[in-house]
């Protein structure tokens, strides 16, 4: 598999999955634009590992909540790579309240994070597949909380749920040209997000114990799916996600 001369962008992509993903496809040889909105040092550190491995990397400081900030993602890609052929809706945020406990304020950030951007995300990045001709990928990171409920966490699953019919409906709609359109959906991973409970020895046996294979995922794990997704060997997969959690969505009615 090689991503040869591709150019991708990574939302969220200088920590946990989106860092993973984003060394990965560095890894296969694509270009990578990494978008960030805090730790510009840990930006820079991911620019020069992506750089030692023979790629180009930009760093963007953009919020994805904003449609102006998406749109010069995009257009930082073009003018500094020359086009945009991946697209990986990363970036996303959770707020651990239910649905008696959750403000607005909080309502809102976690849906403009996870799955306005990715909206707004998936409708920009295609406007300039179709403009440059050759189709693309577009790769929404989910969640098994996409289709399995969380209670607790209730903003969050909502917006995953989203996430999946915005994959479903775009991969449909923008199948025409030639723009596949993917959902990942991780189960527990090792990363910032899962911090209390990887700091919490009785929290961690009790998940360990849910999941089949015994153990949290590492990012890279969840990279390698999104890489191949990216690549020719996933050129009739659309309009649909593909879970990789251990599986805990088999075996456990719901943490």
């Amino acid at each position: 598999m090689s991503l040869k001369n591709k150019v991708a962008i990574v939302t969220g992509g200088n920590s946990g999955i989106g860092k993973a993903v984003a060394l990965e496809l560095a890894n296969q040889g694509a270009n990578v634009v990494i978008d960030y909105i805090s730790h510009p040092e840990a930006t820079e550190e991911l620019e020069q590992q992506i750089v030692a491995l023979g790629d180009q990397a930009i760093g963007v400081e953009a919020d994805v909540s904003k449609v102006a900030d998406l749109q010069k993602l995009i257009d930082t890609a073009v003018a500094r790579l020359g086009r945009v052929d991946i697209m990986v809706n990363n970036a996303g945020i959770e707020t651990r309240t239910s649905v008696l406990e959750t403000t607005e304020a909080q309502y809102d950030k976690v849906l403009d994070i996870n799955l306005k951007s990715a909206f707004f995300g998936t409708q920009i990045a295609a406007k300039q597949m179709i403009k440059q001709g050759g189709g693309g990928r577009i790769i929404n990171i989910t969640s098994v909380h996409e289709d399995w409920p969380m209670p607790g966490n209730t903003a969050y699953c909502l917006s995953k749920g989203g996430m999946r019919m915005l994959t479903r409906t775009a991969g449909l709609e923008l199948a025409a040209h030639n723009i596949l359109v993917v959902g990942v959906g991780p189960g527990a991973i090792a990363t910032p997000i899962n911090l209390s409970t990887m700091k919490d020895p009785a929290l961690l046996a009790k998940l360990d114990a849910a999941i089949p294979l015994g153990r949290m995922a590492r990012p890279q794990e969840i990279a390698t799916v999104v890489a191949f997704l990216a690549g020719d060997g996933a050129s009739y997969i659309t309009a649909t996600t593909i879970f990789a959690d251990g599986g805990i969505m088999q075996s456990s009615p719901g943490l």
